[in-house]
């Protein structure tokens, strides 16, 4: 018996594979995925089925090959489509494709490009759509404005809970992902969206325009140097259009590295909360102290303030409560008396 070429670079392959997989504890293998779907099939369970395959084959190929020279390829071929047919989860497409469609898509990307160019292709297919996925849904997290449910101090997703209510000139944004390079830009580009399309408040003084962003970071648990920097060019950006940024519940971790970085000290140490609820009532009370300074807005979308005679030679509401935190003024000690020493 001769063994042609393929063969022999089959054998090789199986060997050098079990050699290296020796070291990794893997699984031996024994036949290629055709040979293994009929194994299957035949209701082999344990490692034990690859020897008496063996035996059964080398049997096969000294003894009994006369009686099989008259069998056409096309019988051999049937044999091994019925069973790798039966390895083909129809289920389970119908479950992605009900429950989300874009694995649905992924697993008929792989399915496809695997019976057309081969496993191993099919394989690299399947995994860099795979990354794709991962790296689309990281560069543009979910974010959400929060709302306070009625007779509660809890904060919530205002898409998922309508009949929670939001305050003017306020806005609660959670951030559902860790913050770095890849997704700072959507995040910030989300944030000067709730900017400009004012959310439906329905509750305290009709002040036209956001004065507050309260940054909810409980589901952040990293920040890279990129997001650092990106946020210190916000709270500049910000506070060059009279909006003041708060943070509320930030983890141990996230909590170290933007003191480190220095951006508690550049925002102020009282806009730091354990809570949203504390966060929110600290800026309601400035709100509510600027519908009395009579301050008339205008309806650009810059934020520009155009004062009253009355307020001529006054500053806007927020630009005296920045004077009043450098300076230590009451402001500061209003807000950092919300504050607790230990953030988590």
């Amino acid at each position: 018996m001769v063994m042609s070429w393929t063969q022999t670079k089959r054998l090789f392959g199986l060997g050098l594979s079990n050699i290296c997989g020796s070291f990794f504890s893997a699984y031996p293998a024994t036949g290629s995925f055709s040979r293994s779907a009929v194994n299957h099939e035949s209701g082999a369970k344990t490692g034990l089925s690859g020897i008496i395959m063996g035996i059964i084959i080398c049997s096969a190929l000294l003894f009994m090959t006369p009686l099989f020279t008259d069998i056409p390829q096309c019988a051999l071929a049937a044999i091994v489509i019925s069973a790798v047919t039966g390895l083909v989860d129809y289920e389970e497409a119908i479950f992605l494709w009900g429950i989300d469609k874009k694995d649905f898509f992924l697993w008929a990307m792989t399915f496809t490009t695997t019976l057309t160019f081969g496993i191993e292709i099919g394989v690299l297919v399947g995994v860099g759509f795979s990354l794709a996925f991962v790296i689309h849904e990281s560069a543009n997290p979910h974010i959400a404005v929060l709302g306070r449910l009625p007779g509660t101090t809890v904060y919530r997703n205002t898409l998922q809970y309508p009949e929670a209510y939001t305050y003017n000139g306020i806005v609660v944004v959670r951030v559902d992902a860790p913050i770095y390079f890849a997704n700072i830009s959507y995040i910030k580009d989300r944030l000067r969206e709730y900017e400009l399309k004012l959310p439906n408040s329905n509750r305290g003084p009709d002040v036209g325009r956001v004065y507050f962003v309260i940054l909810e970071m409980s589901p952040v648990t990293y920040i890279d140097s990129s997001a650092v920097q990106a946020l210190k060019d916000l709270h500049q950006e910000y506070k060059a259009r009279d909006i003041q940024i708060a943070i509320a519940n930030p983890n141990r971790q996230v909590h170290l590295l933007l003191s480190r970085a220095g951006i508690i000290d550049m925002i102020g140490a009282g806009w730091c909360f354990v809570r949203v609820h504390d966060a929110v009532q600290v800026c309601l009370q400035h709100v509510r102290s600027s519908s009395s300074n009579a301050i008339k807005l205008s309806p650009q979308a810059s934020g520009n303030l155009t004062e009253s005679p009355k307020a001529q030679q006054r500053y806007g509401f927020l630009r005296n409560l920045w004077k009043a935190q450098d300076g230590n003024g009451s402001a500061g000690d209003e807000a950092q008396s919300l504050l607790r020493q230990n953030l988590v």
